[in-house]
This record gives structure tokens, C-alpha cells and sequence, in this order.
């Protein structure tokens, strides 16, 4: 068992994707203490990053026991004598104020610390210990809510994401890799980490998709599902990157520049000129880009109708108390 372990963490190297990343540059790595970012931290180390720089954020969550998580996270990155910046965040706070879950929450203020380290450090890229079970998760979870291939896809082995105007690179070396291959590699080199007892929690939705909702597909059906659900999950990121790459070359170089010259708007002229299909995606694209999150498909279709000649509507809602309006041929955003 343990020699499998090894062979599924060491095909890592073989892939493209990691050779634009090599050993001797700088990178930050996210740890929260627990078994997989361990287990990403050792890995790495184990292959000659040595100028990592370990990045964790107290969400303030649960008390007595986040701060053991960064006091041992601390000790950890003296273990392998790499850098340490350590950040806290009110996170059930912010999801107030902000009226949004605490999942969104604490996922927008991780993303916030990381690229203000980023910046600090001069380094454009982070690891993260994403592996092939998360991948499954989000992949359902997205199907769940009724999302398009974007969606589907939306966890890839390297990606970017904009954060204050400057891109952040995400690197997951273990995407390909099971959880219970992590687990065997955890014990086969004796590594220790936090347990965060939140995960027992049912109440989030990727726990419930965990620890019911898979477990319950496979009894009723009679085999596991997870290598079916992986696969279909990469070949969304593959085929969502190739899209991403065409819709550079297909959507007009005025419609983006018209978005950066008036302040965020979109033209309405330019957008109709594109199919549908690229218009719902160039909806998207743009709606995150400035920071409006969690927006499914019906938010983004009422913002495409805007569009239409015959359209009376010249409003459409948002999360947040924010709105996307309609006037003198262009879509903008209050």
C-alpha cells in the first residue's frame, strides 16, 4: 500500500504542468495545518523547494483551537527552516457585513492574504493542496448548482485568478492524487497534523457531499464513482481552458477596451455581435472580475437579456445589494 502511495505522489514529476515551476525559485505554499497541506509541504521539501514561503491564515473560526493550528504551523515551517507569514481574519465577521456564507468568506480572505504576501514577496505563484477527492466535491457541488462547464471546470492543476489588479497563479500538485493516498503517505513518513473537527460538521455543503452524498451514490449504484466524476472534471478544466483561449481571439478588442475606458462597462453593440454562447461567458468572465462571486446561471442570463432591442428591463439584482443597469448602449455595474 504504501509503495502505491509513493508511485501515485511521484507520476507528479512527470507532468508538464510542474516543470514550469522548478525547485529553485520562490513560491508561497498555503498551510492550514491539516494532513494534506503536511503532506504538500514535505513533498515539496523532500524535492528541493527550499525557498517556499509557508503562508497561513487564522479565520478566527474556532477559538482555542485556530490558534493551536498556528502555533503549530509556526513550529512546522521552523522544522524545515523555510519562510513564515502568518495573517488573522475575522472571517464570521466579514461574512456578515458582507452578507455572504461563511465558506465564501473565509475562501475570499485566504485568496486576499495570499495575494498581499504575494506582493510583498515578489513571487506570482502559490501551492495548494487541492487533491483528486476536493475536485470530485466541487465538481458536484457546481453540477448541483446548476453550473455551466466554467463551473465544472473550475479547479485546474495550474490557474490563475485576479486578485486587486494583479493575477495570482495557483499550482495544485495533487490534484491527481486520492485522499487515501495522502493518508499513506502521512503514515509511511510519520508526519504530524492538525485534525479539524469542522470537518465532522454536516452542516457545509462539501461535508454533506463528502460524508453522505457520494457514499450513498455508490452503495446505490454499486461501484465508486469518484474516478468517473474526476475524470469528467478534468476534461471540463481542459476543454474550459482551450475556450478561455479561443474567447481571446474571438471576442472583439473593442468590447475590452471599452470595459477598461469606461470604467467597467460593457457595450451592449459589441456584445450582441458576439454568439451566445460567448456572451454568457464574457458575462461571467466580467462579473468576477469585479468581485462578483457565486453568481450562477440565472443572474448571468438576466444580465445577457439586458441586451436585447425589445428589453424593457434595464435592472438587474445582485448579490450584495449591488446592481448591473443598462444605459446609453452600455452594461455597467453600482
Amino acid at each position: 500500500m504504501n509503495i502505491g502511495c509513493e508511485v501515485a505522489l511521484n507520476q507528479i514529476q512527470n507532468k508538464n504542468f510542474l516543470r514550469g515551476f522548478p525547485p529553485d525559485g520562490r513560491y508561497l505554499i498555503a498551510i492550514s495545518g491539516g494532513r494534506d497541506s503536511v503532506a504538500l509541504l514535505h513533498w515539496l521539501h523532500q524535492r528541493g523547494y527550499r525557498k517556499l514561503v509557508v503562508c497561513h491564515l487564522n479565520h478566527q473560526l474556532r477559538g482555542r483551537s485556530s490558534d493551536a493550528d498556528a502555533n503549530f504551523v509556526e513550529k512546522l515551517a521552523a522544522k524545515y527552516d523555510v519562510d513564515l507569514e502568518m495573517g488573522s481574519a475575522n472571517v464570521r465577521a466579514l461574512a456578515a457585513k458582507q452578507k455572504i456564507s461563511i465558506e465564501t468568506a473565509a475562501r475570499e480572505a485566504r485568496y486576499n492574504f495570499f495575494a498581499q504576501v504575494a506582493k510583498q514577496r515578489r513571487t506570482q505563484a502559490i501551492f495548494l493542496g487541492h487533491h483528486a477527492d476536493d475536485l470530485v466535491e466541487t465538481f458536484l457541488i457546481n453540477l448541483f448548482r446548476g453550473s455551466g462547464k466554467t463551473g465544472l471546470g473550475a479547479i485546474r492543476e495550474v490557474s490563475k485568478r485576479r486578485i486587486e489588479g494583479d493575477d495570482l497563479t495557483i499550482v495544485r500538485p495533487f490534484l491527481g492524487v486520492w485522499r487515501g493516498e495522502i493518508d499513506r503517505y502521512v503514515g509511511k513518513h510519520r508526519l504530524k497534523f492538525r485534525e479539524d473537527a469542522s470537518n465532522k460538521n454536516l452542516a457545509p455543503l462539501r461535508n454533506r457531499i463528502r460524508g453522505r452524498i457520494i457514499p450513498y451514490l455508490e452503495k446505490a449504484l454499486g461501484r465508486n464513482i469518484r474516478h468517473s466524476i474526476w475524470r469528467a472534471a478534468m476534461i471540463a478544466a481542459e476543454e474550459e481552458h482551450w475556450i478561455e483561449d479561443q474567447l481571446l481571439d474571438a471576442t472583439d478588442v473593442d468590447l475590452r477596451a471599452g470595459a477598461s475606458s469606461a470604467k467597467g462597462a460593457l457595450s451592449v453593440a459589441d456584445l450582441r455581435d458576439l454568439p451566445i454562447a460567448l456572451q454568457r461567458r464574457e458575462i461571467l468572465k466580467w462579473l468576477r472580475t469585479r468581485k462578483i462571486m457565486n453568481v450562477g446561471f440565472d443572474v448571468v442570463e438576466d444580465v445577457r437579456l439586458l441586451l436585447g432591442h425589445e428589453s424593457r428591463v434595464a435592472k438587474v439584482n445582485l448579490p450584495r445589494d449591488r446592481h448591473v443597469r443598462r444605459r446609453a448602449g452600455k452594461i455597467f455595474i453600482e
